[in-house]
């Protein structure tokens, strides 16, 4: 028997006073836990999921991120290897405006560099020439830890939860809430809101694969899906010998190169060791979609070659150890029809990532996840 002071703190019910006989309750009733905080669920850890969470961070909303990878950062990754440690997909996050640079000294100076010198461009014909002003010279920050210290640092201040190694393959729309399922075949929810921020064809799959009995859904594939994206395969050279430039990068202007980006690693304090070189060699999309599923093996002195040619080196052909990374979905092209996805927000979807903004950048994908973690308040308050 219950009384008027043990029924579950949250629970929702009603029941006439007339039940209670000196305060003990003497019907029947029936009763559904409710969630008193808003739980929100975000599908990618990368530069917009940690974005989500830290504009959720000082609110009354818990958020949990599932990642298919082992740690936060999606394309600002950072790896080590033979004693030195390299930013082999965003390269730097690049100083766009004075919010972004008050963002990454928000998150603590210590380790925070300037990569200082700039990024030059070359042509079809291997001539290499000064960039322009503002592209080649605007300031590119990363760590001494590496790129990933941006989503990493974020999202320690979030407060949000994080599930690493978690491949979310469908979702699932029951008594209007959100579930999650994984590769594993385990279910998470409920939720009250869904954010979906890995590249769009990855988000067009989820939808696809999504249980959601809804014309929306159809709608929301189709218009995902159309989002071109370049892949990018970038392979890692390493040298043990190091050599002066007056540039930290280069970048293909004509696109007409096998080549599309070049960059010096050893150029960012505690990157590289002293004495060595290390180059990051992103190789156009043409040439990355055409050599893609291509053993590492076959493609390094084939890249090796066209580095050598590139800066009329002939000896960076004799690298001595090489590593690579494939982004199959690497940079988007085009930014999505947004107002064709807002119709999903009054179902709790929301979507974040750079092919909302059509560009590439870390601090573009960064920004629209806040601003997509806002809209979700906005929506609970």
């Amino acid at each position: 028997m219950l009384d008027a002071h043990s029924l579950p703190g949250d629970a929702l019910f009603s029941v006439p006073s007339s039940t209670f006989v000196d305060g003990v309750f003497t019907g029947t009733v029936r009763w559904s836990a409710v969630r008193v905080t808003p739980q929100v669920a975000v599908v990618g850890a990368g530069s917009a999921g940690v974005g989500v969470a830290d504009a959720l961070g000082e609110v009354a909303v818990d958020v949990t991120l599932f990642e298919k990878a082992r740690g936060v950062g999606g394309r600002a990754a950072t790896r080590r290897k033979h004693g030195c440690r390299y930013d082999h997909g965003a390269n730097y996050v690049k100083e766009a405006d004075d919010r972004t640079v008050e963002l990454l000294r928000s998150l603590g100076e210590d380790g925070l560099v300037d990569v200082g010198q700039p990024v030059w461009t070359f042509d079809a014909d291997d001539r290499i020439e000064p960039g322009d002003e503002g592209r080649g010279t605007s300031q590119k920050w990363t760590w001494e830890a590496g790129i990933t210290q941006f989503a990493k640092r974020v999202f320690a201040r979030s407060g949000a939860t994080l599930h690493t190694s978690t491949r979310v393959e469908s979702l699932s729309r029951r008594d209007g809430d959100w579930w999650l399922r994984d590769a594993d075949g385990g279910d998470h929810g409920p939720y009250d809101a869904a954010v979906l921020t890995p590249p769009a064809p990855q988000t067009a799959a989820l939808l696809d694969a999504t249980d959601w009995n809804d014309p929306r859904r159809e709608r929301l594939v189709e218009t995902v899906r159309a989002v071109p994206y370049r892949s990018i395969r970038s392979v890692l050279l390493h040298y043990d010998f190091e050599r002066e430039y007056p540039w930290y990068g280069l970048v293909n202007a004509d696109r007409e190169h096998d080549v599309g980006w070049l960059s010096r690693e050893e150029a960012k304090p505690g990157h590289v060791p002293d004495g060595e070189s290390l180059l990051v060699v992103q190789m156009s999309p043409e040439w990355s979609a055409a050599r893609f599923d291509d053993d590492l093996d076959s493609i390094a002195p084939d890249v090796a070659d066209a580095v050598a040619g590139l800066l009329d080196e002939p000896d960076r052909r004799d690298y001595d150890w090489v590593d690579d990374q494939g982004w199959r979905y690497a940079l988007p092209d085009d930014a999505v029809d947004a107002d064709a996805l807002t119709d999903a927000r009054s179902a709790g979807l929301f979507f974040a990532g750079d092919w909302l903004v059509g560009e590439g950048r870390v601090h573009e994908a960064f920004w629209n996840g806040v601003d997509v973690g806002e809209t979700i308040q906005t929506q609970f308050d």
